[in-house]
């Protein structure tokens, strides 16, 4: 299946490549007690929100074999939103964990771990709850 990848879309393997860094990097966090490894996909996502740059697909995208136009798109909307939660989630981790609440660093990092481990299973919950909210503010201004 091939599928044309426009500016405001982003290639699947990249959206794969960043989801298996997070979920890589929190196992390595989990495993070594090295909290400081989720600034790695943390300064990912921070750059791919406020600069459309996120390094780590940048460098992946060196690795792709065929044209971009021939990977399956991915809304780039969808993404921001997605890294916008994760890197909440990825801060709140490292952040509890910098303080000594394991609690809630295990809280935010299972969080996230689960939700990039099922995007990449095929079911994206990130863009479950933008549709959602899409929904709510459509019947909200209908309404009005």
């Amino acid at each position: 299946m091939t599928a044309t990848v426009t500016t405001g879309s982003v290639p699947r393997p990249l959206v794969r490549v960043n989801q298996w860094t997070i979920i890589l990097s929190v196992i390595l966090t989990w495993i070594t007690g090295f909290y400081w490894l989720l600034l790695l996909p943390l300064a990912a996502g921070l750059g791919g929100i406020f600069f459309d740059f996120n390094p780590v697909m940048r460098i992946a995208k060196n690795f792709l074999r065929k044209p971009l136009n021939t990977y399956i798109p991915e809304d780039k909307s969808d993404q921001k939103f997605n890294q916008t939660i994760a890197s909440f989630c990825l801060a709140g981790g490292f952040f509890s964990f910098m303080v000594g609440w394991n609690a809630a660093g295990y809280v935010f990092t299972i969080m996230v771990v689960s939700a990039a481990f099922v995007a990449v299973l095929g079911f994206c919950i990130g863009c479950f709850i933008r549709f959602q909210w899409k929904q709510w503010q459509y019947r909200r201004s209908r309404q009005a």
